[in-house]
């Protein structure tokens, strides 16, 4: 049994009822083995020659009504080795709770606030406090819980992160139907599982998921009809159109469009049937296929 040295943040987003895991480590696919969640539930992070029935396990007392910091010291009494294990819970209303066995490498420790915690072991010191300092400052700002669980961890890798380096980084998040098709609660789940810099390559995958599915701003959109001009020109490099290029955003354009967006991706921001569309797929057409 391999021991998973890493750091964590488990939080919660009361205001979307969003529960979270970020993680990174020098430790392959570290998030797989780490990372727990479930709508409704909590979320957990176990690591430290990681007992992953704390995952599963954790969960389903959480669901049942068990706060975080009574889930956990059922889970570690009934294990032998609980000296080597380290885990971070935060529960269904938000409270959270950490352990870290007297076993754990050195450095090891965790850190608990309102609604999070971080966790990490061989750690150079200070990495728990900056990771859990910088959630505090962003935390209710721009963004979402995602982001906010990047930016910890980008904090605690600035402090100074894993000892031995760094290869993988995770983000999960999920809230009630918030994943693809709205029939599962799997709203974001990324991974690096081996990268020299895993936390860059994670916030960037986050921004690809914020253009691919995050929500559409209305006051965001623009008019086809003031850009059909360009849109014909742009479809016309991509192959999809072959009609004049008239400023006419008419059928044939419109076809064009949808079949480019289908082909990007795109179509959980534009359905093919408005007179508008959001800036954000333009701007991506243009980065892609301007002239």
């Amino acid at each position: 049994m391999k021991r998973i040295a890493t750091f964590s943040i488990v939080a919660f987003d009361p205001q979307r009822q969003e529960w979270g895991v970020a993680v990174q480590s020098k430790f392959l696919a570290a998030g797989a083995v780490v990372s727990w969640a479930q709508a409704g539930a909590g979320a957990v992070a176990t690591q430290s020659y990681a007992n992953v029935t704390y995952g599963a396990r954790g969960l389903a007392l959480m669901a049942a009504g068990a706060p975080a910091e009574e889930t956990i010291a059922q889970l570690i009494a009934a294990d032998p080795q609980r000296a080597l294990r380290q885990v971070g819970m935060v529960d269904k209303i938000g409270h959270a709770a950490a352990y870290t066995g007297e076993e754990c490498t050195a450095w090891a420790g965790h850190l608990t606030g309102e609604g999070f915690a971080c966790q990490g072991n061989i750690l150079v010191p200070g990495t728990v406090e900056a990771m859990a300092a910088r959630f505090e400052a962003v935390r209710g700002g721009p963004g979402e819980l995602a982001d906010w669980l990047v930016e910890a961890l980008a904090a605690g890798q600035a402090a100074g992160g894993d000892k031995r380096g760094r290869q993988a980084a995770g983000v999960l998040v999920v809230r009630t139907g918030g994943g693809y098709g709205g029939d599962n609660d799997r709203y974001l789940d990324l991974r690096v599982d081996d990268d020299p810099e895993p936390i860059n390559r994670l916030r960037a995958l986050v921004e690809l998921h914020h253009l691919y599915f995050g929500a559409v701003d209305p006051a965001n959109g623009i008019p086809l009809a003031e850009i059909a001009a360009e849109l014909q020109a742009l479809l016309q490099r991509t192959g999809h159109y072959t009609g004049p290029l008239n400023g006419h955003f008419d059928a044939a354009t419109r076809r064009a469009l949808r079949a480019l967006v289908g082909t990007e991706n795109l179509e959980e921001r534009w359905d093919g049937e408005t007179d508008w569309i959001d800036g954000q797929v333009v701007a991506y057409l243009r980065q892609r296929f301007g002239a």
